[in-house]
């Protein structure tokens, strides 16, 4: 049984499309952009910028693991990540970097203010200079084993499910997730 038909689903029912984007910047495996595409989709986000080298659709890898969220998720291709951040900026959102950094502020202590975009960079460099020092937050997602990263789109999906937890959280307080709702 899919899940929107269950009434657990009722409490999402006001949240769609929740008032985020993601932002990737030169990500180098058309996989793990495809994944990007399966969870925004499954979050209901606004959109999804595909920045600098980071491939875009239509490509059969991005197909393999998107599985048909590339034509469901509205999403724009653009050279230059600084122009994307600019022109979101003006638009009034937050713009925070996914990335450990010594300034960084853990994941679950972050209080995002939304409309929000997410940046999230190459699979190994991060992101460049440029794209992170335009940043208002730098967000870290806690790492206690012995590695110190998880794979790109792994981090993603963690990143837009906190969103998503946040967003509800946030329009139950202000009563913009009920029923009688006029949201």
């Amino acid at each position: 049984m899919p899940y929107r038909a269950t009434t657990g689903a009722a409490a999402y029912d006001q949240i769609r499309p929740m008032p985020a984007c993601v932002m990737l910047e030169n990500v180098r495996s058309l996989y793990n952009v495809g994944a990007f595409y399966r969870t925004a989709d499954a979050v209901a986000l606004e959109k999804l910028y595909l920045t600098g080298f980071t491939g875009y659709p239509p490509h059969n890898m991005i197909s393999k693991t998107a599985l048909g969220a590339e034509e469901t998720v509205p999403w724009e291709h653009h050279a230059n990540a600084v122009d994307v951040i600019a022109g979101l900026r003006e638009r009034g959102f937050e713009i925070a970097a996914i990335e450990t950094s010594v300034h960084a502020v853990d994941i679950f202590d972050w209080q995002p203010r939304f409309p929000v975009c997410v940046l999230f960079g190459h699979e190994t460099d991060g992101l460049t200079p440029e794209a992170s020092a335009l940043a208002d937050r730098h967000i870290r997602i806690p790492m206690l084993g012995r590695k110190h990263s998880l794979n790109v789109a792994s981090a993603g999906s963690v990143v837009m499910y906190e969103l998503l937890r946040k967003y509800r959280v946030m329009t139950q307080g202000m009563g913009l997730n009920s029923a009688s709702s006029a949201f």
